[in-house]
């Protein structure tokens, strides 16, 4: 019989060298843990420990100062559902969410695909990418004033009418959604577009070619072969829209500041006034945890589905 060469070393040798492996695990994961304890530690303090105190505010009767140690149950909960003013805030979320989803991945699509085989592609890029490093505040602030009744926007109009136009874009519960959703496109569709993009160049040559050599038109190529590669780039764009639709509060604010009933225009905009502007700040809570709990289980849903396409597509 062969002689293993474990049997050859002494059972001392042996248990000092497991010895030495692991005081050698145990100090990389030492030296890796004081690498991150510092990342560990401000994500503790700044938003693990936010969380749960918001979540157990929201048990109790904190108002302007009073009720924090006085437990409430359930019944901020309870008064959501009460309260005309939340359902309102929650279907105008719905609304912006689905709008800053949708245009910012048409159009940011759209732009990619134009945008990746012409000339000077990289200025294209930078100009359409410029507006995300503008403050929200900022963008809100210029957009006011483009929609304001005697901003750009109807001035325009009424120089191609020939008859003055002062319509109040951002004061008719009408228009002010499509507004300011129209805003957020134009200041989020050039990180889609700088995603998609990165989404494309991934996407092999080799089965584009065949299906050209085989007849297969623009369409079909892009239905058949570019859309099923690209999936999991659009997941991963709709994720991230789906967490900022969910939680952009300072374009809403800013651009809707005149607005008389700005505090249903989301959940966002409804926690920052019950919180900050009635002094609720059990209340208020309530409505940010049930606003998180929304994003996470969206996003979840979607992690997921990202992860079976991506799966599927290997």
């Amino acid at each position: 019989m062969p002689v293993t060469a474990s049997a050859l070393i002494s059972p001392e040798i042996l248990k000092d060298a497991r010895r030495r492996e692991r005081r050698v695990a145990w100090q990389q994961t030492r030296t890796a843990w004081l690498f991150i304890a510092p990342a560990v530690t401000m994500v503790t303090l700044f938003l693990l420990l936010p969380v749960v105190f918001n979540v157990i505010l929201s048990f109790t009767k904190w108002q302007k100062f009073t009720g924090l140690d006085q437990f409430a149950g359930f019944n901020n909960y309870a008064r959501l559902f009460r309260v005309p003013y939340f359902s309102e805030a929650l279907g105008n979320t719905a609304i912006w969410v689905v709008g800053a989803v949708a245009f910012p991945l048409a159009v940011g699509l759209g732009l990619a695909l134009l945008l990746r085989n012409i000339p000077f592609q990289e200025t294209f890029k930078s100009l359409f990418f410029l507006p995300r490093v503008l403050a929200p505040t900022a963008v809100g602030a210029i957009w006011y004033y483009v929609y304001a009744p005697t901003g750009v926007l109807n001035s325009a109009v009424s120089g191609i009418t020939g008859t003055p136009f002062d319509f109040g874009w951002l004061f008719d519960p009408a228009t002010i959604t499509g507004s300011v959703i129209v805003t957020f496109v134009w200041q989020t569709v050039g990180i889609t577009m700088v995603l998609l993009l990165l989404g494309l160049a991934a996407i092999p040559k080799d089965p584009v070619e065949a299906a050209r050599v085989d007849g297969a038109s623009n369409f079909q190529i892009f239905r058949h072969i570019v859309w099923p590669l690209l999936l999991p780039t659009v997941l991963v764009v709709t994720i991230l829209n789906v967490a900022a639709g969910f939680t952009t509060f300072d374009l809403l604010w800013v651009m809707a500041s005149s607005f008389p009933g700005k505090r249903t225009l989301s959940l966002a905009v409804y926690m920052y006034y019950e919180s900050f502007s009635n002094g609720a700040w059990a209340y208020g809570s309530a409505v940010a945890v049930v606003l998180g709990a929304m994003v996470i289980t969206v996003s979840a849903l979607l992690a997921v589905v990202q992860a079976r396409v991506s799966k599927n597509i290997r």
